[in-house]
């Protein structure tokens, strides 16, 4: 199972990008588990600086953007 994790305040931006990458790992039939980071030492503990922010098993994938869906299903893969 794959842990997706969306950092952010909770901005429109944070909440395009949660809903983009649910449809990405839907589309892929991905198993996995999303959670929003929203406490900002935390987010600061990742190393990211602009949100918001995808990790996925702990790793920082992208930073600062809002890619399509069919853009996160070539990172999710």
């Amino acid at each position: 199972m794959k842990k997706i994790q969306i950092l952010g305040t909770g901005c429109a931006k944070c909440a395009k990008l949660a809903e983009n990458t649910r449809a990405a790992a839907e589309s892929l039939g991905l198993d996995y588990e999303m959670e929003k980071i929203t406490e900002l030492n935390q987010i600061i503990a990742f190393g990211v600086m602009t949100t918001p922010a995808l990790a996925v098993d702990g790793k920082v994938l992208l930073t600062g953007k809002v890619p399509s869906a069919a853009d996160l299903e070539k990172l999710l893969r």
